[in-house]
């Protein structure tokens, strides 16, 4: 028998307005996150990964299909009956009570007993890592230690499960890197269902189980971090997610598992198939900078630009007037880059590395 899903979506249409300023912000989405799975919805603005979160939450209601939870709809029941909590993006502590009490808060509310209250405050601030900041406000906290104090405030009533609206957006870059460990290491050591919005590809790929790529209020792939990064099933996918070459090619025909392109007249790749292309066929190609290998000395480019970037150098390569690649090559020992301006180089990509796309 399989698992019921910790939270589903049948069907689901929003639509926000009506007449000529109707706006669709989900069309038929359907999707089941699993139980004790950190799930996410990763997609650019009003692509509709929020609107569906506010519709599992019970913020908004569909305009037509279902929200399940654990198997049985929800639409009835408003936000404080459904066994889910919100972690907003502004956190919304009171600020007029202390950290404690911003934990307390919804126990008391179902008239959970004081000593059972203090017992699981405790052991939140345990979990958050913040025992002894029990006696301040928020306002005397970081941003960091205010988001671990909504954490906790949310994981208090043991939620079946959380939902997480660009709880990290307000962060500085370094504080954002490292909150995404604490995030999977809590999510694993709770065994709760997270389900986290992000427009941020790195937070997505990083903290993940599974994703759902969304784009105009559908979801356009749905799998876990490798396989919608290194197979992208459409062009908006490849292109959202990291950094990628597309290329025009012409199908030559099979070869092996493999589908044989020629791009410009000059390179040759095999490419893998993500549909059925005869000979002849004019298809799209995405291929990953990191993909690309440069030997010193070819003739299939010439090295129009360098950018240094650390542990790595980035290459525009040129192959022909019209026709730019971008490649990225780990920097040596030293940290030098291994090409310069006007060097000739040749091009090589491993088998498969290149994607056909479906559109």
């Amino acid at each position: 028998m399989a698992e019921i899903a910790a939270v589903e979506a049948v069907g689901v249409t929003k639509v926000f307005g009506a007449g000529a300023e109707a706006v669709r912000a989900l069309d038929e989405v359907s999707v089941a996150v699993r139980q004790n799975e950190f799930f996410t919805l990763l997609g650019p603005s009003g692509c509709g990964k929020t609107t569906l979160l506010r519709l599992i939450a019970g913020f908004e209601q569909p305009t037509a299909g279902e929200i399940l939870l654990k198997g049985k709809p929800v639409e009835h029941l408003p936000p404080y009956q459904r066994a889910v909590n919100t972690v907003f993006q502004s956190y919304a502590l009171f600020p007029h009570m202390t950290v404690a009490e911003n934990i307390a808060f919804g126990l008391e509310m179902r008239g959970t007993s004081k000593e059972k209250t203090s017992g699981v405050v405790e052991e939140m601030l345990s979990l958050v890592k913040l025992t002894g900041f029990g006696g301040r406000r928020p306002a005397q906290l970081s941003g960091g230690q205010q988001q671990r104090v909504a954490l906790a405030r949310a994981l208090a009533n043991s939620p079946d499960v959380l939902l997480l609206d660009e709880p990290l957006s307000a962060l500085d870059l370094k504080l954002r890197q490292e909150m995404r460990g604490e995030l999977k290491n809590l999510q694993r050591r709770t065994g709760i269902t997270f389900v986290f919005v992000t427009h941020d590809q790195e937070e997505a790929l990083t903290m993940s189980d599974r994703i759902a790529v969304m784009s105009r209020g559908r979801i356009q792939q749905l799998g876990a971090p490798l396989e919608i990064y290194e197979r992208p099933v459409n062009r908006f996918v490849a292109d959202f997610i990291g950094d990628t070459n597309f290329l025009e090619a012409s199908v030559d025909g099979r070869k092996g598992e493999y589908i044989h392109c020629r791009v410009a007249d000059s390179l040759d790749f095999l490419a893998s198939p993500a549909a059925n292309a005869a000979a002849g066929a004019k298809v799209t190609l995405a291929i990953r900078p990191e993909k690309i290998q440069l030997r010193p000395g070819g003739t299939a480019g010439t090295i129009a630009q360098t950018v240094y970037v650390g542990t790595d150098t980035n290459y525009e390569v040129r192959i022909a007037d019209s026709l730019r690649l971008n490649v990225r090559v780990q920097n040596a020992v030293d940290g030098r880059g291994q090409y310069a301006v006007g060097d000739k180089v040749g091009i090589e990509v491993p088998a498969g590395a290149a994607r056909m796309l479906q559109d």
